[in-house]
């Protein structure tokens, strides 16, 4: 078949195709044949063909020949005329997913290479979206999406937080900017809950829509009158969860000043209260101990600890550290909720690494449910980077 004739090709080596049949799209700069196809032929930004070693089409994609991920395909067919069109569709169709499973006011709407638009995330606060882009060629395409969120969801403002590391990778610089009304917060409704989260201190891009799913299924293994030990809290999403399904105490632990206020702020708005400790997460946890506080659920729910798979030996070290400070501070017949949101860290890893610091502290650790990121972030089954979080629930007994 040949290429479309006004785009740059592309050819793999022998063999480096196989991946991106089964659905994966991304192409790696190693896997190019720069004999035939030398890398300084795809424009920055712009739109390449892609084809195997026997010049046969595989589909068509944006490029960046300075990053490591070259290509990342958005098209197996023809190529539209119009790529506002494409991206106008795929947002519709991501929305008409939300739309069918929860309230689609607050959620993530758009799930990068799960929807079909590999580099973009859209979450949306009420009529707030908040969207990063996280690649050359979504970059080049930003107009194109602006036009279509607000074709598909007329938000009263599109707020651009675009402070990823992903960016640097890329060659892209960190901005922040605003399209419509000036926005100073965010407001998430969470089941019977009300968060606010000031945007200047907001994480990511302002929420953790991924856990929803799970705070929610946590409440039935909440013991009536627990005490709970929200750890890297953030705004208080676990804390307030757990209080509405039936604890009584909470104690909030964060490094960051912002999100406890926001965190002790959003408790008082739902008529709830909490305690802040600010601190780092494993010197607090020692802490705790030391002053002999103990609580009948802990949630562990860190940032990501390894972001290369080269550190990963490193990171399981400190993921079996934090469990094992975390499994000190907790009462007989307890639950413990360990989650990790690393890629690089393998499913099955999360339940050894606590069943190893469970053993390392004389306890006996039952897993009753083992969980992943919320619906509103699908997970595509030829893309694994997709599926990436973690959540243990278990029991805990001496």
């Amino acid at each position: 078949m040949s290429p479309e004739p006004d785009l740059p090709v592309l050819r793999l080596r022998r063999g480096e195709d196989r991946r991106l049949r089964a659905g994966h799209p991304w192409v790696f700069s190693n896997e190019i044949d720069a004999g035939a196809t030398p890398l300084s032929v795809a424009p920055a930004g712009g739109l390449v063909t892609v084809e195997d070693f026997r010049g046969q089409r595989i589909g068509w994609g944006y490029a960046n020949p300075h990053a490591l991920i070259c290509v990342r395909l958005l098209g197996r067919g023809p190529r539209p005329d119009d790529l506002g069109v494409l991206i106008r569709e795929r947002i519709e169709c991501a929305v008409a997913l939300r739309r069918r499973f929860g309230d689609a006011r607050h959620a993530r709407l758009v799930f990068g290479e799960s929807d079909g638009l590999p580099g973009l995330v859209l979450d949306r606060f009420g009529d707030v979206v908040v969207g990063q882009i996280a690649t050359l060629g979504m970059e080049a395409l930003r107009e194109a999406v602006e036009q279509a969120v607000a074709a598909v969801m007329a938000p009263r403002s599109l707020v651009w937080k675009n402070d990823s590391g992903a960016r640097d990778l890329e060659g892209l610089p960190h901005e922040q900017r605003c399209i419509g009304e000036a926005v100073d917060h965010l407001t998430v409704r969470e089941g019977e809950l009300t968060f606010t989260v000031p945007l200047g201190g907001a994480q990511k891009t302002g929420w953790f829509y991924d856990q929803t799913d799970n705070r929610a299924a946590v409440a039935r293994y909440v013991p009536r009158g627990a005490r709970v030990l929200d750890v890297c809290s953030y705004a208080g999403g676990w804390a307030l969860s757990l209080l509405r399904a039936g604890a009584t105490e909470a104690t909030c632990l964060d490094a960051s000043q912002a999100a406890l206020d926001a965190a002790t702020a959003n408790a008082a708005a739902n008529g709830l209260a909490v305690r802040a400790v600010r601190g780092d997460a494993f010197e607090q946890l020692a802490a705790l101990h030391a002053a002999g506080e103990r609580f009948d659920v802990v949630v562990v729910d860190p940032p990501a600890f390894v972001k290369r798979r080269k550190d990963l030996p490193q990171a399981e070290a400190a993921y079996r550290k934090l469990n094992q400070l975390a499994l000190r501070t907790l009462t007989d017949d307890a639950l413990l909720v360990s989650c990790s949101c690393s890629y690089h860290l393998p499913a099955g890893a999360l339940p050894e690494l606590v069943q190893a610091a469970a053993r390392h502290e004389s306890r006996q650790v039952q897993v009753l449910e083992f969980r992943g990121q919320s619906a509103d972030h699908p997970v595509h089954p030829a893309v694994p980077e997709t599926r990436y979080l973690k959540a243990l629930f278990a029991r805990v007994t001496r």
